[in-house]
């Protein structure tokens, strides 16, 4: 998803949904400090319903970013993709505010959403000033949807809807190694990616790769890729479920594995395939192996719980 997706140009004015009256005044008066007290009050997940989007969502855009989570209980992608945004707002601090969506609780914005041409969920939006961006179709992966974000929010900067990045965020976000804007064919990797079309995305990463095998990121997006497309065809529950129920079923302890990464909780994907190849034996002893070593590929080479996890695979296998 290349910066250009972001512009406020191309948003849709949240105005017309807001009433005139004076409450709504004194709240954009008053943001900044609304803002301060949530923060303060660790409120940077909100369950947003038809008769609070105004205040919750449009309102409260004026003084800070809020990401909406549309999503419904049936939903398998959803509740792969809903921890990490969870995650990710807390993680933030107030930076951004999550407000989350039941469609099927709330009809009026589910008919919303989809009088904006979204199909299916999940889908996240963005809103900025009173002014709505579609942003994400879809689950991905925890450093995907990090990735993401971290673009959204340097393409507001240049808006001049944010201030500038400190100098210090700017370099560890060049010391991530973040996708160049120039190179074509990654742009249309992580497009893909982020609208779903997960074959196109391998299609891409492995166009890069033969050009350059050395390719660090390249192989990380690769590798995210192939979880998700794993995954898609699974229900998360029912696997999950399975595995706790055939601890000895090293197949359904892989699959789980999946699971787990594209829920944004690597550690625990990494625990169970630990635990798989310290209780298994022969050729299933191998498969958790190899396929640690393959979730491996999905975070970066320094990220400390890869570290951890060979260390703990090392000890499993001597």
């Amino acid at each position: 998803m290349s910066s250009r997706d972001f512009s406020l140009h191309g948003a849709i004015d949240l105005g017309a949904r807001q009433a005139a009256s004076r409450k709504q005044q004194e709240r954009r008066a008053q943001g900044g400090a609304a803002a301060g007290a949530a923060e303060g009050a660790g409120q940077y997940v909100v369950d947003v319903t038809d008769q609070t989007f105004n205040t919750e969502v449009v309102e409260r855009s004026q003084s800070v970013p809020v990401l909406v989570d549309f999503w419904a209980e049936w939903c398998g992608p959803c509740k792969q993709l809903s921890p990490i945004l969870e995650k990710l707002a807390t993680e933030a601090a107030g930076k951004w505010i999550l407000a989350k969506v039941d469609i099927d609780a709330n009809p009026q914005l589910g008919a919303y959403m989809q009088q904006m041409g979204v199909r299916g969920i999940p889908f996240v939006a963005a809103v900025v000033a009173g002014q709505l961006l579609p942003f994400l179709n879809g689950a991905a992966p925890e450093a995907q949807v990090r990735q993401a974000i971290d673009q959204l929010f340097e393409a507001l900067r240049k808006e001049g809807i944010l201030p500038d990045a400190p100098e210090g965020e700017e370099q560890i976000a060049a010391d991530e190694g973040e996708a160049p804007a120039a190179d074509p064919v990654y742009q249309q990797a992580q497009e893909a990616f982020h609208s779903g079309d997960l074959d196109g995305a391998k299609a891409a990463f492995d166009r890069i790769l033969a050009a350059d095998p050395r390719d660090v990121q390249a192989k990380q997006g690769l590798a995210a890729v192939e979880v998700s497309i794993r995954v898609r065809s699974l229900d998360a529950e029912r696997v999950l479920r399975e595995a706790a129920e055939k601890p000895g079923d090293v197949q359904t302890q892989i699959s789980a594995a999946d699971v787990e990464m594209v829920s944004g909780r690597p550690e625990q994907a990494f625990e169970r395939l630990v635990s798989a190849v310290r209780a298994s034996a022969g050729d299933d002893r191998d498969a958790a192996r190899k396929h640690l070593l393959s979730l491996f590929e999905v975070l970066p080479p320094d990220d400390p719980r890869v570290a951890k996890a060979r260390r703990s695979l090392q000890s499993a296998l001597f």
